[in-house]
């Protein structure tokens, strides 16, 4: 069996897609903030922290079931540099709401999105990914999702 290469590359990479627990955010001031409130996330050591550049599409996946915050897209944005250093690492970011939401469902029912890593890999660290084509059928699908 063939070595495989890594997932995502500079030259492959559509967005990064970052999760949160709504259990760890507080819920209704971000919605009231527009997500203008989240500046980093926290993600993995591995190769794909070491990718991030400044202006990279970013989008925010809510995770879990709740009601008032579906599962699914709710901010995008653009990372605002590397991953940074310190207790744990972290990659800045500038995030908008999505209006509305694109959530866990409307995704998985489309067929050039129900592969993403988000949905085949739910419990998977920080950053996730869509690739180029991926981003390019999300943001032809759901057009609030584009990053300018």
């Amino acid at each position: 069996m063939a070595a495989r290469g890594p997932a995502v590359s500079e030259a492959t990479l559509g967005a990064w897609l970052v999760k949160a627990s709504p259990a760890g955010l507080a819920v209704d001031r971000l919605v009231r903030h527009g997500f203008a409130s989240i500046t980093s996330r926290c993600v993995r050591p591995s190769y794909r922290a070491d990718l991030v550049r400044a202006g990279q599409p970013v989008l925010l996946w809510i995770s879990g079931s709740n009601a008032r915050l579906p599962a699914g897209l709710h901010a995008a944005g653009h990372t605002r540099g590397p991953v940074q250093a310190g207790d744990e690492l972290s990659m800045p970011v500038s995030l908008r709401a999505i209006d509305p939401p694109v959530t866990r469902e409307e995704i998985r029912a489309h067929p050039g999105l129900a592969s993403i890593e988000v949905l085949r890999m739910p419990a998977g660290s920080n950053p996730s990914y869509l690739d180029l084509e991926q981003y390019g059928a999300l943001v032809d699908a759901f057009p609030q999702v584009a990053v300018d």
